[in-house]
C-alpha cells in the first residue's frame, strides 16, 4: 500500500541498532560481511544470513553501506575451491553482489601471525606443549577452575622462538599450539586459555604450502572484521558465548577498528537437518546424489529443485530476525514457493501415470490441434497450439470404473472435457488378466471445443491429456521431504533412521512436445499436478527430458497426517 496513513514497517532489533548508530553519528556508514567457511555447500540457514547482511547494505546504500563476501578459510583439511565457487554462485542466485569486496582470511595470514607475536610479547599468549588430552583434562569444568599449564609462564622470548619454529615446520602436528593467556577460572569456558594456532601440514587451496600453522576461527574472525573495518558483525546465537573472546582479541591486538558483534537466532526448519556435518554425511554415504540433490536444504539443491530465488528471499524476510530460537514449519517455505510460481509459471500438460484413450469417432485430420492458454490469469503469456489425434493419454486416476460420489471425471457413459478440446464420453474400456484397466474407449462430442455442454450432457470437469502420436516420453522425479519426522535431529535412532523412503519417486511420464523441447531450467506448472523444472544436469532438450517436481499444488502432508 502507498496510502500516507500506512505505518512504516517495524524494524527488527538489528536494524534498529544500526539505524540508531547512524542517527547518533556513531557510524557514518555501515559495513557488514557474510563470512562462510568454504568447507561445504551453503544451505537455507545461510540464505537467511545472506539476506540479512547484504540486505542491510542495500537498504543503507545512500550512506555508502557495503557487505563483504569473505571466506573464512583457516582449515585447509576441510576447505576446497569447489566450495568457494558454489558459495559465490549461491549469493549471486539470491540476487546479491559483493562488488569489489571479495576477501579471504588466508590473505591475512601474515597479519594474524603478527598479532600472535604481539600477544606473546605482551605476556598474553604462550606456546603450549601439553598433549591435547592433558589440556582437556586441565581445562576444568563449569564448577572447577582450570589448572595452569606448566608452560603458561614460560618467557616470551622462548614462546616467540617456538612459534617461529612452528611456522618453519620443525614440529609435527600436535607437538605444540599457541594459547592465549586469559582466565582459567572464568565461568565462560571460551576464556580458559583458548588455542590460537595449531600445526597442520596440509596444502591450502589459496596459499598452497606457504604455511603449516593455521589460526583458529575464534582468533581469526574478529581480526578479519577489524581489518576490514566491519561496523556490525552479525552472527547466530551459538556465538553469543564467544563474544567476550571476540572482544578480548579486539582489545588486545593491534587492530585498526573495533567492530561490534551482534547475535540473532539461526533458521531451523521442520523435516530438515541444517548441520553441515550431517549434510556432508548424507552426501558422502550416498543417501542423496550430491550437494545439489533437490531433497537437501542446500541453496544449490533448492535451485535445482526449482525454488525461485525471490521466494526464498521473501521467506527469509517473513521469518524475520529475532533473539529467540525456534523452528519454522517447512510448509511456510513451500507456501512462498507455491505462491510465487502460481503467478509466474506458465502451464503445460504432462501425464504422470498414463492411461490410453481411443477416440473412436475421430473424423479430423490424423493430427489436428487445439489452442490452450499458457496461463489462465495472465493473458500476456499468450496461447499455444497442442497437437491432438484419435488417441490421447490421460491420468489413470481420472478414470473410475465405479465412480464415487463427487467424482466428476471419466467413467462408463460419463462425460469429461479434454482441456482446450472436445467433451468426450466413455463408451467402454478394456482390462488385463489381473483386472487392471488398460484402455478406455470414448467418443468426442463434435462442436464442443470452446463451447458449453450440449443440452442434456452433464460435464463438470476438464482433465489434462497428452496426444499419443506426438507426445514424448519423459522422466519425472517426484521429490518429497527427505525425513519422515518433524525433528530428525531428535530421532532416537539418529537422523539417518528417519530418512523418508518415499522422498524420491521416478515416473515414466508423457509430455506435450513443446515441453520436451524446453531448455534446462525451464519452470512451469504441470496442469493439476504441481510445479516442475527441467533438471539443470540431466535434462537434454528433445533427447532426454527430465523434470523435477518443485512443489505440489497443495500441501500433501496435511492429507497424510504428516503434521
Amino acid at each position: 500500500m502507498s496510502d500516507s496513513t500506512t505505518q512504516p514497517a517495524k524494524l527488527d532489533f538489528i536494524r534498529e541498532i544500526i539505524a540508531d548508530d547512524l542517527a547518533t553519528g556513531k557510524h557514518a556508514t555501515v559495513i557488514t560481511r557474510f563470512p562462510p567457511e568454504p568447507n561445504g555447500y551453503l544451505h537455507i540457514g545461510h540464505a537467511k544470513s545472506i539476506c540479512l547482511n547484504f540486505g542491510i547494505a542495500r537498504e543503507n546504500a545512500a550512506v555508502g553501506a557495503k557487505c563483504h563476501l569473505r571466506f573464512d578459510d583457516t582449515n585447509p583439511e576441510k576447505e576446497e575451491s569447489e566450495y568457494v565457487e558454489s558459495i559465490k554462485a549461491d549469493v549471486k542466485w539470491l540476487g546479491f553482489d559483493w562488488g569489489d569486496d571479495l576477501y579471504f582470511a588466508s590473505d591475512y595470514f601474515t597479519f594474524f601471525y603478527n598479532c600472535a607475536v604481539h600477544l606473546i610479547s605482551a605476556g598474553k599468549a604462550y606456546v603450549e606443549q601439553q598433549s591435547a588430552e592433558e589440556m582437556r583434562a586441565n581445562r576444568g569444568n563449569l564448577t572447577t577452575p582450570g589448572t595452569p599449564s606448566p608452560f603458561r609462564d614460560r618467557p616470551a622470548e622462548e614462546s616467540l622462538d617456538l612459534l617461529a619454529r612452528m611456522k618453519a615446520g620443525e614440529f609435527k602436528e600436535g607437538d605444540c599450539v599457541l594459547r592465549a593467556k586469559i582466565d582459567l577460572a572464568s565461568p565462560n569456558m571460551n576464556l580458559r586459555d583458548p588455542v590460537l594456532y595449531r600445526i597442520m601440514h596440509a596444502r591450502h587451496h589459496n596459499t598452497g604450502d606457504a604455511w603449516c600453522i593455521y589460526p583458529l576461527y575464534d582468533f581469526a574472525h574478529p581480526l578479519e572484521d577489524a581489518l576490514e573495518h566491519i561496523t556490525h558483525s552479525l552472527c547466530t546465537l551459538e556465538f553469543e558465548n564467544h563474544r567476550p573472546l571476540y572482544d578480548w582479541f579486539i582489545e588486545n591486538c593491534p587492530v585498526p577498528s573495533k567492530p561490534r558483534q551482534i547475535e540473532f537466532a539461526r533458521l531451523n526448519l521442520t523435516y530438515t537437518v541444517m548441520s553441515k556435518r550431517k549434510l556432508l554425511q548424507l552426501v558422502q554415504e550416498g543417501h542423496v546424489s550430491g550437494w545439489n540433490d533437490p531433497r537437501l536444504p542446500t541453496i544449490s539443491g533448492l535451485r535445482r529443485r526449482g525454488y525461485p530465488p525471490e521466494a526464498v528471499v521473501h521467506f527469509c524476510k517473513r521469518v524475520g530476525i529475532t533473539k529467540f530460537s525456534g523452528t519454522t514449519d517447512v510448509a511456510l517455505l513451500e507456501f512462498d514457493v507455491r505462491d510465487f510460481l502460481n503467478h509466474s509459471a506458465p502451464r503445460r500438460m504432462a501425464v504422470l501415470d498414463p492411461l490410453k484413450v481411443v477416440l473412436e469417432n475421430w473424423s479430423a485430420e490424423p493430427i489436428a490441434s487445439v489452442e490452450v492458454a499458457n496461463h489462465p490469469q495472465n493473458p500476456e503469456m499468450g496461447n499455444r497450439d497442442i497437437p491432438i489425434s484419435n488417441k490421447v493419454w490421460i491420468e489413470r486416476e481420472d478414470f473410475m470404473e465405479v465412480p464415487e460420489k463427487k467424482f466428476f471425471r471419466l467413467g462408463p457413459d460419463r462425460y469429461v472435457r479434454l482441456k482446450g478440446g472436445h467433451i468426450i464420453r466413455c463408451t467402454g474400456f478394456e482390462k488385463d488378466t489381473d483386472g487392471a484397466i488398460t484402455l478406455i474407449r470414448a467418443e468426442i462430442l463434435p462442436g464442443t471445443i470452446g463451447a458449453d455442454s450440449p443440452e442434456g450432457v452433464v460435464c463438470k470437469a476438464a482433465i489434462h491429456w497428452v496426444d499419443v502420436a506426438t507426445g514424448v516420453d519423459a522422466e519425472v522425479r517426484i521429490y518429497d521431504r527427505l525425513f519422515s519426522v518433524e525433528d530428525p535431529d531428535a530421532a532416537e535412532g539418529g537422523f539417518l533412521s528417519v530418512i523418508n523412503p518415499d522422498s524420491l519417486k521416478t515416473l515414466a511420464a508423457k509430455i506435450e512436445p513443446a515441453l520436451a523441447a524446453a531448455d534446462a531450467g525451464f519452470s512451469c506448472q504441470f496442469d493439476r499436478t504441481g510445479y516442475f523444472i527441467a533438471d539443470a544436469i540431466d535434462h537434454q532438450p528433445g533427447v532426454k527430458p527430465v523434470f523435477n517436481r518443485t512443489v505440489a499444488l497443495k500441501d500433501s502432508w496435511v492429507k497424510k497426517g504428516g503434521r
